[in-house]
């Protein structure tokens, strides 16, 4: 019978291959840690920019806002009354100005489903100096009206749509069955300063 017997004192250990593997995953580990403070420090950089420039506006804005009360003040004094009323109007006459008829019937036709029509249309100017617009539409049913409105909240020419009333008639007409008013903010095309300039 034969027995063999390891007589050093340590047992016999590959250090290459030990330091091969563990010394590949420390080196990729520590690469990946350069990676992530490289990041974090890129990233909290460009967050500190980005809270400088979001304080700069803020000031711009505090400053406009400044520059607004002082000059609505101005307008306000019991001197400037007929300049504020003929501004308030002018301001409005050109809000009117910027309706386009024929663009709000194109938007609105592109938007109209079938077996609908409208029936009037009426521009207002709110209080804040947005255009809203009344609609008064005719249809075969009411589905056709949910579907306009459902339309128009979709596009970004019209905004806050709803349906304030509706009115069942059974007339002989069947294609106005039913009548929706329904009320809208209008957003006309802003054009550029350069197709502006062109005109």
């Amino acid at each position: 019978m034969r027995l063999d017997i390891n007589l050093a004192t340590q047992p016999y250990e590959d250090a290459r291959q030990f330091w091969l593997r563990w010394g590949g995953a420390m080196g990729v580990l520590g690469i990946l840690t350069l990676v992530l403070v490289f990041s974090a420090v890129s990233g909290w950089t460009s967050a500190a920019k980005d809270r400088s420039m979001i304080r700069q506006r803020q000031a711009q804005i505090l400053s406009r806002i400044q520059e607004r009360e002082k000059a609505e003040a101005i307008l306000m004094r019991p001197e400037n009354r007929g300049t504020h009323e003929q501004s308030e109007f002018l301001n409005g006459l050109f809000q009117r100005k910027a309706f386009s008829w024929t663009k709000a019937f194109e938007d609105l036709e592109r938007l109209m489903p079938g077996r609908l029509h409208v029936v009037s249309i009426k521009p207002e100017l709110t209080p804040d100096h947005q255009l809203a617009i009344k609609l008064l539409v005719a249809g075969s049913s009411r589905d056709s009206a949910i579907e306009l409105v459902r339309r128009m909240e979709g596009s970004q020419h019209f905004q806050q749509t709803q349906i304030d009333s509706e009115t069942v008639n059974t007339g002989q007409n069947p294609d106005e069955n039913v009548k929706f008013e329904i009320s809208a903010q209008y957003v006309p095309e802003i054009k550029s300063s350069a197709t502006s300039g062109a005109q």
